[in-house]
């Protein structure tokens, strides 16, 4: 990137949504106001953020100069000159789906003169023309310690709690590790504590006030704990460093709303927690794609998951907007494919901005993140999302691609031409050094290839793939495909061959990494897509549900093992409600911290459903959250939510017990509402 940019406060970019009314069209209007000294003319305006043009929308008082997927470029009219205090608007009536928060509009834009030279313009909030606008941000209270109906503050609550009696509140906790077991707890724990809460001192020594936390050894579960509480001393019984971690962090818990909410909360001198959790699956994805977290964060992020006891972190490391994770055979991969930017290969988008913004993780990083996480008790799944969602890596990689492929495709998202080719065998040899690279470097020994949202039609200006499909023609697997023979045969049926290069393609190029995956002695994991077409050993894979409960269901009732994550309880990029001040997407619905709690992610499930239930995930998508504070309002507490249903036995579950001690648990940036 050559061009110089200009941070300037002379432009103000302003983005006004009109919801349709009437039989009226909606209305997405976007002002520029010069307010610097110089007249600005012969420019186009480039914007982004998570709602996007048509790609062919007609501009009223200007022209589409570009459009992909959420970035836009806009002219204003021929000879158009913007005058000093002058305010340029122009609008569109075309947009992929409506505004529904103040989130989707445009949260960053630059102007490019002739000379090609860039000035940023400040960018405000969309407003609406229909609501009084306070965008809110930051995480919300739900409810008054005061009002717990149980004087203990724990979240994820225990599977049993047994005779407590209120004690003094001791100081902090003094730990007295015998075992190397017991050593890493301990040290684990006292990590955590400062990450997460700097100052409060939570383990200290018996002479300056510490209770005595002696652990104990016994048989068992990994995960289960059982805590016995005297007035001289605690004793965390466990059968390893987990349960232990577990059985401390509980304590931590009590102690810090005991310390906090005097009135509300004790630490008890009597009594017994025995516990262990309801699922032995318990996962958040994090996308650090859309937007990216450096290791700083993602470590800091971990520590949060472990205080709610999740076990899995699925860590989305590629998609179309950006590749993230160092590969040492492609290099090309972090110097192209990571950053995003004006003249870039990858666009600015999602409010990245002009400059080149991104990053990426080296290998090096990725050993330290996982050594901290399995220091935690969480595994780390990484996901290289192929098929589809791949354009940053073909842009960086272009040899990748089929040089004789004609015409385009786009994803749902808008993107041009994202899918790998399975009939290019670069590209099937660069996916393989790729798994074989993460299984050196993720001891959890899952790997997750994605397989979701491939278009159709992905691959139909193929020459390679349409060869390879007359290939498969010949098993009578491929040809139980409806109407492949014909599409194959007569060229006549654009639909047919668009599905049956999409449909066939994919389950090929899914089977054939899934095999390479098994060689190297790790399990595969997919969205639900990755079911299609029957590619998957079923004793070596399971699938993450994200549509629905009955959809889970029914794959659960085919063979497959299911991690639960459906849109529209457990995307934590969902806003909390349909406030328009509120941020996030809408597409899944608007599931409030209540309705994420009380959802049930098994509700109508047989047994024999049951047998293949492996548990539930969080999913973040980072869309909607350039802004920190936006972050943090999506998340929390809805995470912890997400946390105790995992943990807790459904009958055990109370939302008042939950709403008054939700406030005591960590966010990751501190912003509060």
């Amino acid at each position: 990137m050559t061009a110089p940019f200009e941070p300037s406060h002379s432009l103000v970019f302003e983005t006004i949504w009109t919801p349709a009314s009437e039989g009226k069209a909606p209305i997405y209007t976007m002002r520029l106001t010069n307010r610097g000294d110089a007249p600005l003319a012969d420019f186009v305006l480039c914007f982004s953020g998570p709602a996007r043009l048509e790609a062919n929308a007609a501009i009223e008082n200007g022209r589409l100069v570009r459009r992909f997927s959420n970035h836009s470029e806009v002219a204003p009219p021929k000879d158009f000159v913007l005058q000093p205090g002058a305010v340029w608007e122009c609008s569109a009536r075309q947009l992929s789906y409506p505004l529904r928060h103040w989130s989707d509009g445009a949260t960053s834009a630059y102007v490019v003169k002739s000379d090609g030279s860039i000035v940023v313009a400040g960018t405000k909030p969309t407003v609406s023309t229909v609501v009084e606008n306070a965008p809110k941000r930051g995480t919300a209270t739900l409810g008054d310690p005061a009002s717990s109906p149980v004087p203990l503050s724990i979240i994820p609550w225990p599977g049993s709690v047994e005779a407590i009696v209120p004690g003094q509140t001791p100081d902090g906790l003094a730990l007295a590790p015998e075992t190397q077991a017991q050593r890493g707890a301990c040290q684990a724990f006292a990590d955590l504590t400062q990450r997460l809460f700097p100052g409060e001192a939570l383990v200290r020594e018996a002479h300056q006030g510490g209770r005595t936390v002696r652990l104990v050894e016994r048989s068992g579960d990994a995960e289960a704990y059982r805590i016995d509480f005297s007035e001289g001393e605690v004793v965390v019984t466990a059968s390893g460093v987990t349960g232990y971690l577990y059985g401390l962090i509980t304590l931590g818990q009590m102690l810090r709303g005991a310390r906090r909410h005097r009135q509300s909360f004790v630490f008890p001198a009597a009594g017994t927690i025995e516990d262990a959790p309801r699922m032995g699956f318990r996962g958040c994805h994090l996308d650090v794609v859309r937007q990216f977290y450096s290791s700083g964060e993602v470590e800091q992020f971990l520590a949060v998951m472990a205080w709610n006891k999740l076990n899995q972190f699925h860590w989305h490391l590629t998609d179309d907007e950006a590749w993230r994770i160092e590969i040492v055979a492609y290099p090309e991969l972090c110097t192209r494919a990571a950053w995003r930017g004006h003249g870039l290969p990858v666009p600015p988008m999602l409010g990245s901005g002009p400059q080149p913004t991104g990053g990426y993780y080296t290998q090096t990083e990725v050993r330290e993140i996982v050594a901290l996480a399995g220091s935690y008790g969480i595994d780390v799944i990484p996901e290289i999302d192929i098929p589809g969602h791949s354009y940053a890596l073909l842009e960086a990689l272009p040899e990748l691609r089929d040089p004789g492929e004609t015409g385009e495709y786009a994803s749902v998202q808008g993107v041009p031409n994202n899918c790998i080719n399975p009939a290019q065998p670069k590209a099937v040899a660069f996916i393989k050094e790729v798994f074989r690279e993460l299984a050196e470097l993720f001891p959890s020994k899952v790997l997750h290839i994605g397989a979701d949202e491939v278009p159709l039609g992905a691959w139909s200006g193929s020459p390679m793939a349409l060869d390879m499909l007359r290939q498969l023609a010949g098993d009578n697997a491929a040809r139980s495909h409806a109407g492949l023979t014909n599409t194959l045969t007569n060229h006549d049926g654009a639909d047919d061959i668009e599905g049956a290069t999409t449909s066939i393609l994919q389950a090929a190029f899914v089977r054939e990494i899934h095999e390479l995956i098994k060689s190297l002695g790790c399990v595969t994991g997919g969205w639900q897509e990755a079911a299609h077409g029957g590619a998957l050993d079923k004793d070596a894979s399971y699938l993450v549900g994200w549509r629905d409960v009955p959809i889970c269901g029914r794959l659960a009732g085919e063979g497959y093992d299911i991690v639960v994550a459906p849109g529209q309880a457990y995307y934590l990029d969902m806003s909390q409600s349909t406030d328009w001040n509120e941020p996030g997407a809408g597409w899944a619905g608007a599931p409030l911290p209540r309705e994420t709690y009380e959802f049930d992610p098994v509700g109508g499930w047989t047994a024999e459903q049951l047998k293949h239930f492996k548990g539930i995930q969080a999913c973040i998508w980072s869309e909607s959250m350039t802004d920190r504070a936006v972050f943090d309002r999506l998340v929390f507490p809805r995470l912890s939510a997400i946390a105790e249903t995992a943990w807790t036995p459904w009958e055990r579950k109370s939302w008042d017990r939950f709403a008054a001690t939700a406030g005591l648990m960590p966010n990751l940036y501190g912003h509060w509402e």
